[in-house]
């Protein structure tokens, strides 16, 4: 599992450790794991033509005795100092010793450059680049390759926001544990390929964030014993569809199905569409307490304006998935009041809605939207988009980014739906089914897309669920 932890939390390790270390020991530990991965990426080190950006803090450090190890093994390195007087001194006079140079003329070394280090800013900084470091990346060539120490400079390490111009980086390599900001977007999509270097540091159990692995993935789903039946591997009740929208039930019921229920019970208007692709599903014309023994719902789904089916599966005494249409009817006062996990599945739009603000706010600061919808109605929230975020009163916010772009197309929140309501059946708890469900969705998607991306459609990735198990236990 890759877990993320807070600047706050990532400094007190670092002092905690500097304390008994001889003075400049944990900048070398830094430095040599980026100058490795710097190699890496060039593939070969001498005749390169290497320029570090360097910032004032110790990121700017750790680039110029990263820039030291690369000139002593024959790259041609030169530094731009965005603050001369203020350049880390003993990294600086390394880089000297070592053959590098100062630069007289940044936009030319930056051009010249097949790899460009970004030591601007550290894990402290706010806000987006100054309007000097902004203008110095636009004469990096479409070519060269750039390289983040620690984080992408111009994003929030903590909550992964971009507020102005930032770094977009090839590679990010990070010291010590990651940061949230590595894993969230809008800043997850600047950081590029993610290298954690070990320095040593001492963390805390609890983390601010976690992205499940494909280990911890296989460790939680659930598996049918030699004693299973239908029943006891979890029945999932779907509320979905309506004369305007009878897909959004196919779909929600084929993610239902594929997500390992051993059965599920269908209440709608759509039934005949719905067994005319499953016809394993057992159909009821409704209330939804009248409807069969279930061990979780998912109601939403192309639901209209129909109401009265959402009360009466919130009365339930089960785990539920409130999604898409089903999120209008919503009051915090309403979910707090059930006994029972509830799972709302908002997309940025739907989770704008629920907070009263706008969709530009959320997409801007989602570890900050999630979080305030979990508290304010005391569920487990999935926040769907480029990296879903799955939040609840109690540890860390789970991030998923197996999914591809390809997948924001109809109806596939549909499939998630009945995916993470079965393993809500199966007896996953809300944080484990939400983060699971967006796992094995990602992967399916995926799949459906191919390794080059090609569009796909929401059947498509339902088909691809089974698949998607097998990649993970395999």
């Amino acid at each position: 599992m890759r877990t993320a932890y807070s600047v706050e939390t990532v400094r007190a390790a670092e002092r905690e450790l500097m304390a008994r270390l001889p003075e400049g020991a944990l900048m070398g530990r830094a430095a040599a794991g980026l100058a490795v991965a710097c190699g890496e990426l060039l593939g070969r080190v001498y005749g390169t033509r290497v320029t570090l950006l360097v910032g004032s803090g110790d990121n700017g450090g750790d680039a110029l005795y990263a820039g030291a190890r690369l000139a002593r093994r024959g790259a041609g390195v030169v530094a731009v100092l965005l603050s001369p007087e203020r350049a880390h001194p003993g990294g600086l006079a390394a880089l000297r010793a070592a053959g590098g140079r100062v630069s007289a003329d940044a936009a030319r070394d930056i051009a010249w450059a097949d790899l460009v280090v970004d030591g601007i800013v550290g894990i402290g900084g706010r806000g987006g680049l100054r309007p000097q470091a902004a203008e110095l990346l636009g004469a990096v060539r479409e070519s060269a390759l750039v390289v983040a120490v620690d984080l992408p400079s111009g994003v929030d390490a903590d909550t992964g926001e971009v507020a102005g111009d930032a770094v977009r980086a090839d590679a990010t390599v990070t010291f010590g544990a990651y940061k949230p900001g590595l894993l969230i977007d809008p800043a997850r999509g600047r950081a590029g390929a993610l290298r954690l270097v070990d320095i040593g540091l001492t963390l805390p159990e609890d983390a601010e964030a976690e992205a499940l692995q494909h280990a911890d993935v296989a460790d939680l789903l659930p598996r049918p014993a030699a004693e299973s039946d239908k029943y006891r591997r979890g029945v999932v009740g779907v509320v979905a569809g309506s004369a305007r929208y009878p897909g959004a039930a196919v779909l929600a019921v084929a993610g239902a199905l594929r997500g390992g229920a051993g059965a599920v019970r269908y209440v709608g208007p759509a039934a005949d569409a719905v067994l005319a692709k499953f016809p394993e599903t057992l159909v009821h014309a409704g209330p939804p307490h009248k409807a069969g023994r279930v061990q979780s719902w998912v109601i939403g789904p192309g639901l209209g304006d129909e109401s009265d089916a959402l009360e009466d599966v919130l009365a339930a005494e089960v785990p539920v998935l409130v999604d898409a249409d089903g999120l209008r009817f919503l009051t915090p006062q309403r979910v707090r009041d059930r006994a029972a996990a509830t799972l709302l599945t908002p997309h940025a739009g739907e989770a704008a809605a629920l907070l009263g603000s706008g969709r530009e706010e959320v997409e801007a600061a989602r570890l900050h939207a999630v979080r305030e919808l979990a508290g304010r109605f005391g569920a487990t929230v999935l926040l769907k988009g480029s990296t879903t975020l799955v939040a609840d009163a109690t540890g860390p916010v789970r991030v998923n980014s197996t999914g591809t772009g390809w997948l924001a197309t109809a109806g596939s929140g549909d499939v998630l739906s009945g995916l993470t309501g079965s393993l809500l059946a199966a007896g996953l708890p809300a944080r484990d089914a939400a983060s699971v469900g967006a796992y094995l969705h990602g992967l399916a998607a995926r799949r459906a897309a191919g390794p080059r991306g090609a569009p796909i459609v929401a059947t498509e990735v339902a088909d691809q669920l089974g698949a998607a198990w097998r990649d993970v236990l395999d």
